[in-house]
């Protein structure tokens, strides 16, 4: 049935090791329309091309850099996306028009499986609408689009919770763009020292650039100390995702730890479950504690800056 509708043009949901994205094939313009109109994702706003293989990568892209190349035998398939030169193929929809173009291979068994009996890559941003809280199960997927998509594939919970991240080549030099679920580090120890470049609210580069980003519906601040942030807010239907401990003076149901133990791997790929949990409890406000500043604990408070108000 998948296979069918991508063939028909039309979207469908998609399980990754990383979120739920919404997938059309990437050689055609009118189905990338569908994804931003499904998604109401501005134009300027690249997108992220799937493919089935390594070796398909010089359908998709040209000119690649001897440490792309590395990274991609390294973390692939993976939640490791690579901007390079596009190929003519790529239509300037999926690239916002820029000469470069945003490529994975995906780690999960479903969609390897899917993408197998394509004949074309897949163009999948999220599957939530442009800002909203990335989706890291069907469930969440069906809660935003309902009856919009007539197929969604149940690969169950996302095995790390958060985006892919994001690596691109300026004269030769290596350049993250968007923090993911590979930690800086994992990167640094094969190919070296990389600079980072992750805010670009005109022109992005690559998806996940902009300031606003990951949001709930409900406000939401990160704080670096909990208590003291909690006494400002007294008085409100407070709810708290913390890292490893729950608080006194707030109900236990309002209270979301990502991980007991302290592993910021399993904090990773809790953290959007537990905003969506929190956003469902009509509360007035949220309040995220700011993770250490090391490993993945950088990526999740990327994500939390970006969901939080400004």
């Amino acid at each position: 049935m998948a296979v069918k509708a991508l063939e028909e043009g039309n979207v469908v949901a998609i399980p990754t090791e990383t979120v739920y994205g919404l997938a059309g094939n990437a050689f055609s313009e009118a189905a990338v329309e569908k994804i931003y109109s499904l998604k109401q994702r501005p134009f300027y706003n690249p997108l992220i091309v799937h493919i089935k293989a390594a070796d398909f990568l010089a359908k998709v892209a040209r000119d690649v850099p001897d440490a792309a190349i590395k990274l991609a035998n390294e973390f692939w398939p993976g939640p490791l996306t690579l901007v390079l030169k596009k190929q003519k193929l790529i239509p300037d929809i999926v690239t916002s028009g820029k000469d470069t173009v945003a490529v994975r291979m995906p780690n999960h068994p479903l969609t390897l499986k899917l993408l197998e009996q394509l004949d074309f890559p897949l163009a999948a941003p999220s599957a939530n609408p442009f800002g909203s809280i990335s989706p890291t199960s069907a469930s969440h997927v069906h809660n935003y689009f309902k009856e919009e998509l007539e197929v969604i594939l149940d690969g169950g919970e996302c095995e790390r919770g958060i985006e892919s991240t994001i690596i691109g080549f300026e004269e030769d030099q290596p350049v993250v763009y968007r923090l993911g679920s590979l930690s800086i580090e994992d990167i640094e120890d094969r190919i070296g020292n990389v600079f980072t470049k992750t805010r670009d609210d005109s022109s992005p580069v690559a998806p996940g650039m902009l300031s606003r980003h990951y949001a709930p519906t409900t406000e939401t601040h990160l704080a670096e100390n909990i208590g003291e942030f909690i006494q400002l807010h007294s008085g409100k239907k407070i709810g708290l995702l913390l890292f490893q401990h729950q608080v006194d003076d707030i109900p236990q149901e309002h209270q979301v730890v990502l991980s007991k133990s302290g592993n910021l791997k399993e904090a990773a790929k809790n953290l959007y479950a537990a905003m969506h949990l929190l956003d469902s409890l009509n509360l007035d406000i949220i309040i995220a504690e700011k993770f250490p500043d090391v490993g993945l604990g950088k990526t999740i408070n990327d994500k939390l800056q970006r969901a939080a108000k400004k």
